[in-house]
């Protein structure tokens, strides 16, 4: 059988992600995309058409937006909540009952897989907080794949935003190091700006005049367009009309229509999805030795915690008795818990708490301490942050 075919559109459903700072519009902008998407898809007869948009809701965003959908009269559903399990659960749903879905933000579902994560380590190592180790990471990323698997090769229509944050990076000059800006990203797993087809970038700015604000607009910068007709472009969204009146839900819709239409346009609406085929795999190819490394592993981890308590602990009783707290403290098990029944992956956790605990830092098997603040204010277009000012001519 021939793995290559003829080619044929299997990109049949808008896979679109937003990021911005607060008051930058993400909220809003997508609602009116999935408006726009949802009038374009009526005039074809698409039978899923009619069926409501799903809004999977983290910051109360669904509440401002009910009066656009009631206005277009398309019917939208909303579940509110930050865990990441209901994440895996919303798309089967939607994609079974609705005809688009909204996620905003994709940021706090991250953040709860890591910080829940972490909450369940903390408890099995009876301690008040847990530094995430490399063998972590390993895991929270699977974890993530399943639901960016779902995004890109579900038949659903998905709209996600995103909270942004800054990327640095290091530039030398004059023998000197210096943390640099070099561009946004969003807020989430650090691929996740890869899976979208459509990625933009929301910006909210103001123009002043003297002392009063004279104009506020947002801008839409798209980072990457997988159809290339958008790509590198900024679109500006106006909220009022010419005369200082306050622009009807239908003429925000064909504003924003007219910036990302012709990307939606593209796609084989009606038609199938295949994104990428995640069922094959390269399991023929691997060569498995059959030898279990599991107890080599727990040897290895198991001498450098007895290293690191040598290093620490005399033989005096007092030492042995503080030596005996530090294990249960950090281990939550005895040493031949730890020797004959313990993971290597718990144990290496747990030697990474001890070491803090006696050495009062990080070993050098220790992953840099995620951020994983998040700031919680009102929705996006409900609170502007600090604006970029632009001085009027006549200032």
């Amino acid at each position: 059988m021939s793995l290559f075919q003829p080619a044929e559109s299997t990109s049949a459903y808008l896979k679109m992600g937003m990021l911005g700072f607060a008051g930058s519009g993400k909220t809003k902008t997508a609602g009116l995309t999935a408006i726009g998407l949802v009038k374009h898809m009526q005039k074809f007869g698409i039978d899923y058409a009619s069926k409501p948009v799903y809004f999977l809701d983290t910051e109360k965003g669904s509440d401002w937006l009910k009066v656009d959908f009631d206005e277009a009269n398309i019917p939208l559903a909303t579940f509110k909540s930050r865990a990441f399990s209901d994440l895996l659960l919303a798309v089967p749903e939607a994609q079974a009952n609705g005809s688009v879905l909204i996620i905003d933000s994709i940021s706090h579902f991250w953040k709860e897989l890591c910080e829940t994560y972490q909450t369940k380590k903390a408890e099995q190592f009876k301690r008040t907080t847990y530094r995430l180790q490399f063998a972590d990471w390993g895991y929270l990323k699977s974890e993530w794949s399943k639901f960016t698997d779902m995004f890109v090769n579900s038949p659903l229509h998905i709209i996600l935003a995103g909270r942004a944050g800054y990327e640095y990076d290091f530039f030398e000059e004059d023998g000197k190091k210096e943390l640099e800006k070099t561009g946004v990203k969003m807020k989430a797993e650090g691929e996740m700006g890869y899976e979208p087809d459509l990625l933009v970038h929301m910006e909210r700015h103001q123009e002043m005049d003297g002392n009063s604000v004279a104009a506020t607009w947002r801008d839409a910068t798209v980072l990457k367009d997988r159809s290339t007709l958008l790509d590198g472009d900024t679109f500006k969204f106006e909220s009022r009309l010419a005369d200082g009146s306050k622009m009807t839900t239908e003429q925000l819709v064909r504003q924003v229509w007219a910036a990302f239409g012709p990307h939606i346009k593209l796609l084989n609406l009606g038609g199938k999805q295949l994104g990428v085929d995640t069922s094959r795999t390269s399991g023929s190819l691997m060569k498995i030795d059959r030898r279990d490394w599991t107890a080599m592993q727990r040897e290895i981890w198991n001498e450098r915690v007895t290293n690191l308590l040598t290093l620490h602990f005399s033989q005096s009783a007092d030492d042995k008795k503080k030596r005996l707290t530090a294990i249960e403290e950090c281990f939550g098990a005895t040493l031949t818990e730890i020797e004959k029944v313990m993971s290597p992956d718990d144990i290496a956790a747990g030697y990474e708490l001890l070491h803090e605990k006696l050495t009062g830092k990080p070993s050098k098997f220790a992953l840099p301490k995620l951020s994983m603040e998040i700031d919680d204010s009102l929705p996006d277009h409900s609170k502007a942050p600090a604006p970029t000012l632009v001085a009027s001519a006549a200032a």
